[in-house]
């Protein structure tokens, strides 16, 4: 068996990568451009990618191929129907970073919850040690409890999300993105409402058709001022441009750990928001944990060893 793993270095170099040599032949690379992927295929049985493209160009190329194992839970970056049609399996790993997106959320809450770069840098700045008081309430903040957290999109994410929030106090309503999630433990809003109740909306949705720029200017504008919006789930969900528009206009705070762009461009017009305190902006690390990381690893090694079980090669 030949495996390709074209983009490791997604996954960073804390992670023994070694045990996929039980199966065969490994070559291992760290980063792999379009250009360079129908060479560095042509002979593979076994794929492995994480945001690398395997499109129709990649398969005609590759007639060896048998399967594409996906570092991650999103397959857009495979032509799945042309992949079916050559008889190509395509499969992914689906919850191995549930415990790590949730943290993270709450990372990011909590950061612009309770002011935390402002007071930070009061005590740095020395003018803690030069105030004469024992406490600094110069930024006031609001607890969890009895506060209403609002969920775009309500799958083992989503649902995670609700229970740690609930355990705060926080009273959870949701937004179905896709129609299909019901939850009698939690009210069902329109998503019109959710967004002008809620005094924290966070976003755990896939980018489809039907959550594309779902947050646009009219639907931004419904925020009430003061709240915090969290996107967790895709960069596309939220229209940036609209989102620095309202931003500027009304005092929202926001945590984006995804954008449309990713890495973000230089020129994002993200940068030019008029209050950055506001924002905070990490680069899509909410999946990262080492523990989930490691998770995803044992998830592709148990989606080659059931492939083959299954196939004689």
């Amino acid at each position: 068996m030949k495996l390709i793993f074209l983009d490791a270095k997604t996954l960073g170099d804390d992670i023994d990568l070694s045990v996929f040599e039980k199966f065969g032949d490994v070559t291992i690379y760290q980063t792999t451009t379009l250009g360079e992927r129908i060479e560095r295929c042509k002979d593979a049985d076994i794929i492995i990618t994480n945001k690398v493209v395997i499109d129709k160009e990649v398969i005609d190329a590759v007639p060896s191929l048998k399967l594409v194992c996906v570092a991650a839970t999103g397959m857009n970056n495979v032509d799945l129907e042309y992949a079916a049609q050559k008889g190509i399996e395509v499969k992914n790993v689906a919850g191995y970073s549930t415990h790590s997106v949730v943290q993270h959320t709450f990372a990011m809450l909590f950061y612009l919850l309770e002011k935390l770069p402002y007071y930070d840098n009061h005590v740095k700045s020395k003018a803690w040690s030069q105030s004469g008081i024992f406490t600094c309430i110069d930024r006031p903040f609001h607890e969890l409890r009895g506060r209403q957290w609002g969920i775009i999109g309500f799958g083992t994410i989503g649902k995670a999300v609700a229970k740690v929030a609930e355990a705060f106090g926080a009273t959870v309503v949701y937004y179905s993105t896709s129609g299909k999630n019901n939850d009698s433990l939690y009210p069902r809003m329109e998503l019109d409402t959710l967004l002008s109740t809620s005094h924290i909306i966070s976003i755990h949705a896939p980018l489809n058709e039907k959550t594309k720029n779902l947050l646009d200017f009219s639907r931004l504008e419904k925020i009430q001022a003061g709240s915090i919006l969290l996107n967790l789930g895709r960069g596309g969900i939220v229209n940036e441009k609209d989102l620095v528009h309202v931003m500027d206009d009304k005092e929202i705070y926001v945590g984006l750990d995804v954008t449309e762009k990713e890495p973000l461009s230089e020129d994002s017009v993200l940068f030019e928001v008029a209050n950055p305190e506001r924002l905070l902006i990490t680069p899509h690390i909410a999946w990262t944990s080492l523990e989930a990381r490691q998770e995803l690893v044992k998830g592709i090694f148990d989606n080659i060893a059931v492939f083959l079980k299954k196939h004689t090669i």
